[in-house]
């Protein structure tokens, strides 16, 4: 198991108790996605809740493995469709 896979599942705490939190680069970087796409996601509702500081956004390791946790495709008997319509 990844370092990466061990922060989502068992966040570690600081001195005060608080998990360590990600900014919108480190959470792109993450995910091998553009930062533009976290912001996207911001927009139209998806992607993981984040807290908000000024004009800083910063999400809670928890939260992104559990939103990561959401996203898994449930497996189906019924075969997918390759066509989008």
């Amino acid at each position: 198991m990844s370092t990466h896979d061990d922060k989502l599942t068992s966040p570690p705490t600081d001195d005060w108790g608080l998990e360590p939190l990600m900014d919108v680069a480190e959470l792109a970087a993450y995910l091998g996605i553009p930062i533009s796409t976290v912001y996207d996601w911001r927009v139209h509702g998806k992607g993981p809740t984040a807290y908000r500081f000024g004009k800083h956004l910063k999400f809670a390791i928890s939260d992104v493995g559990a939103w990561i946790a959401q996203q898994r495709e449930s497996s189906s008997s019924e075969p997918r469709r390759t066509d989008r319509r």
